[in-house]
């Protein structure tokens, strides 16, 4: 992946003890140290996974490891003996995906800049990306068991299913168990081809046969590890760490151009997943005051979407930059190479109200969904 450009400078006094941060140290193993100094000084992460402060686990009496006892670590940024536990390693995975794509989206690269200059860290609510649900798709999964075999063993769990009907999609989230407002949630959509024409679905097979499958066998044995004793080996996270950054990006080979056009006459969704595959279509701030981003882009004269979404609750609001075009290869009828222009990923803006509990006079921040939302902000990959 390409560098994220110098938003911060140097940092006096970045890891002056690399051994105090089993993040940073895993970060260095995708990244120079000053790419690492980069993603730490421009993405809010909790202290409890990478800093000195201790959490209380929130596991206590689950299933005991023979290393680490009956308790996997009150604070998640530390590691026991060798070990990382699945809390950093989603961390790491996150903060990789979040800076690859912001060297596809110039657009959001410069909204991030501007918060860093500002003093702002920008916080990760979620990432999203599109699958097929379609079996056959060469030696990847079908759907979203293509990426759910990876967001499973780091602790993620499903929150909720909303259907995406204009669209011929069904979206889920997935929340992570251990720190749910604080690590990124994961916005996984799969389209049906079965909803759609014959020749599209033909279109469909041609362009995803050639998948291959990104996860290696040590990969695959890994996440089964985890998955039992949420933790891993130090050097086993850094091996497999690269393997799962691999599966969110496109599996299958350059569609040919007559393939694209007969997608994209009929799904915008499932043409751009022609091109960028299973890749982050697009990463999300949560912000404090959406009405001040949108004010503060326009002025900016930004390509911003014409409207904020809100949410059946109201709690939720949305909105997003329109995609960044991007330049792809596509194969000619003569089976020559051609480039094309095509809408690439976005950036995305949520604000997120907190729900009071007066049962227990709790509140917890409303980490829901919207299908309308969700749907209005796809179009921003809609326009080629």
């Amino acid at each position: 992946m390409a560098k994220v450009p110098d938003f911060s400078g140097s940092i006096p006094g970045f890891m002056t003890n690399i051994h105090e941060s089993a993040l940073r140290r895993l970060l260095l193993t995708c990244c120079a140290t000053e790419e690492v100094a980069e993603l730490m000084h421009t993405v809010h992460v909790a202290p409890a996974i990478d800093g000195p402060h201790a959490v209380a686990d929130q596991h206590e009496g689950r299933r005991a490891t023979p290393d680490v006892g009956h308790h996997v670590g009150h604070d998640a940024s530390r590691v026991a003996g060798q070990n990382v536990s699945r809390a950093v390693l989603t961390q790491a995975l996150n903060l990789l995906l979040f800076r690859d794509l912001l060297t596809r989206v110039p657009t959001g690269r410069s909204y991030v800049s501007d918060c860093v200059s500002k003093g702002r860290h920008v916080f990760f609510d979620h990432g999203a990306l599109r699958t097929v649900a379609l079996g056959g798709m060469g030696d990847l999964p079908a759907g979203e068991e293509a990426i759910t075999r990876v967001l499973l063993p780091l602790g993620y769990t499903l929150g909720s299913v909303y259907p995406l009907d204009r669209l011929g999609m069904t979206g889920r989230s997935y929340t992570h168990m251990d720190f749910p407002e604080e690590l990124p949630q994961f916005f996984v959509s799969e389209l049906h081809p079965e909803r759609f024409s014959p020749a599209f679905q033909a279109a469909v097979a041609r362009v995803t046969a050639s998948s291959r499958d990104p996860l290696t066998p040590v990969a695959k044995q890994a996440l089964q590890e985890l998955a039992i004793r949420r933790v891993l080996p130090f050097e086993t996270a850094c091996e497999m760490l690269p393997s799962l950054l691999a599966c969110f990006q496109r599996q299958h080979a350059a569609p040919h151009s007559s393939d694209y056009d007969i997608l994209l006459a009929e799904s915008a969704e499932m043409a751009w997943i022609a091109t960028e595959g299973n890749s982050f279509n697009h990463a999300t701030d949560r912000v404090p005051s959406l009405e001040q981003v949108v004010e503060d882009q326009r002025r900016l004269a930004r390509p911003l979407k014409d409207s904020i979404e809100v949410s059946q609750s109201g709690r939720v609001r949305q909105t997003a930059f329109r995609a960044d075009l991007v330049q792809r290869d596509l194969v000619d009828s003569n089976g020559s190479m051609v480039q094309r222009t095509v809408p690439g990923s976005f950036f995305e803006f949520i604000q997120r109200e907190r729900i009071h509990d007066p049962a227990t006079g709790l509140t917890r921040l409303d980490l829901a969904f919207d299908s309308r939302n969700a749907q209005g902000i796809f179009k921003m990959t809609a326009a080629a």
